[in-house]
């Protein structure tokens, strides 16, 4: 039988990032607890290794290294280093085993919410996604569109980090109905900004998305850095140390256990910390050697130029499968990744059949979905989007909804859409129009 690596680059896609001196002189205090007056001189000082932190000289001088400051602040960088990554002439330089090219999968965010904008980020709805399609217009390789979502945090800061999806504004129902309704769209696979699950998001995602590209386990975690010391961010220090994928326990999403989801491992390049190592691809390749299912993930972001990134890791791989010649290694788009290296069996002849009748929408099934019911999106005729739960009739195969006083008149409703997963990853997005009453449904 042959053994395969699924190689997975999934990107953090967060659009164009500004950081003036001052922001960064914060994270100096707020990642290392040291404080310095926030001048270029210093800066250059700190990045020479000119200033003596003791055995903390060398990871500042790393983290605020000229590479990871130099952000693309506009999307104009971020198009030019595009228009090489994505094309044909760079892409051949790295070849997997069957002389596949390079494969990117974009995790893309919406900055919404937010009451300040000190990085300068992308704020609004779709507003990356529509940008990032627009890159694919003469472009018909297939790279991997996915989601990756940065909760609120208290101060509504859009360069402050947040672990709670649902604190004081879940803008990620939001978020959610506008893809499915504006987008005809809907999430099969996830990254968590920031690296981070907890117990909402983690439930969260067991109703809805069967796949997630999170796990970050490493033999040394960070703890100097005080940022993220104590599992504050990227809490990761229970999880399986392996390569194979896993069901999260239902308590722990660091556990195995019997949730239905999996969770793949997925370190970082191009950043200061959980960086993949020589070693830790051997580790994969020595699991797959033994006949286990492996995909090596890494992770870094668009507003760093990502091409030497890429060549180092190639080179790493590269390195590492010579010593496995038995081992082949796979470019993939992630949700690919998961279904072959799991060997996942797709279902098929799914039946889905759907009415609203007076003011009860009617959904069913005839092969069970991911989680216990679809997502639920709303459109008011006043521009507004909500989410609801649907009434379970039959867990996993049908529901219904009831539009009334309770909920909203459906007078009131412009258009209604639902969307789910099924195990294989097969989203299924309906869309209804309230004019006509027609539906159509997107596969994909």
């Amino acid at each position: 039988m042959v053994k395969k690596v699924y190689i997975v680059h999934c990107i953090d896609t967060e659009g164009p990032l500004n950081e003036n001196l001052k922001t960064t002189f914060k994270r100096i205090d707020s990642i290392f607890g040291i404080k310095l007056k926030p001048t270029k001189k210093n800066l250059i000082k700190i990045q020479n290794k000119k200033i003596n932190f003791g055995k903390k000289t060398e990871a500042i001088s790393k983290t605020f290294s000229k590479k990871l400051l130099n952000y693309n602040n506009s999307w104009k960088k971020i198009s030019k280093m595009n228009n090489k990554l994505l094309s044909m002439e760079f892409r051949k330089n790295f070849k997997d085993s069957n002389g596949n090219n390079w494969i990117y999968n974009w995790f893309i965010a919406d900055f919404v919410g937010f009451k300040s904008n000190p990085n300068k980020r992308e704020l609004g709805f779709h507003k990356i996604w529509k940008k990032y399609k627009s890159f694919y217009k003469k472009n018909s390789i297939k790279d991997g569109f996915h989601f990756h979502h940065h909760p609120i945090p208290f101060s509504k800061s859009a360069n402050h980090s947040s672990a709670h999806f649902f604190n004081h504004s879940p803008m990620i129902y939001e978020i959610l109905s506008r893809k499915i309704i504006d987008l005809k769209w809907f999430p099969s696979v996830f990254r968590p900004g920031f690296h981070t699950i907890r117990p909402d998001s983690h439930w969260f995602l067991e109703q809805f998305i069967p796949f997630d590209f999170s796990n970050q386990r490493t033999k040394k975690d960070n703890l100097s850095q005080k940022d993220m010391s104590l599992g504050r961010f990227g809490d990761w220090r229970r999880a399986p140390i392996s390569w194979k994928c896993y069901h999260p326990s239902h308590d722990d999403y660091q556990e195995k256990g019997n949730c239905r989801r999996w969770t793949a491992k997925c370190l970082n390049i191009g950043t200061r910390a959980r960086l993949i190592s020589e070693k830790d691809i051997f580790q994969a390749f020595k699991e797959a050697k033994f006949g286990h299912p492996i995909i090596v993930s890494f992770a870094n972001h668009d507003y760093r130029n990502m091409e030497e990134d890429i060549v180092n890791v190639y080179k790493k791989i590269l390195a590492v499968s010579k010593k496995f010649p038995e081992v082949k290694f796979i470019f993939s788009e992630a949700r690919d990744a998961m279904r072959k290296s799991l060997k996942l069996k797709k279902i098929n002849n799914v039946k889905i059949k759907q009415s609203l009748s007076k003011k009860i929408l009617h959904l069913k099934f005839n092969k069970k979905i991911f989680g216990p019911q679809p997502f639920l999106a709303i459109k008011t005729k006043d521009g507004k989007y909500y989410s609801d739960n649907f009434d379970i009739q039959k867990p996993f195969l049908e529901w219904t909804y009831t539009f009334d006083e309770n909920t909203i008149d459906l007078n009131k409703v412009k258009e209604i859409g639902w969307a789910a997963n099924n195990s294989y990853g097969t989203t299924f997005v309906s869309n209804i129009n309230l004019k006509n009453r027609k539906f159509k449904i997107y596969e994909n």
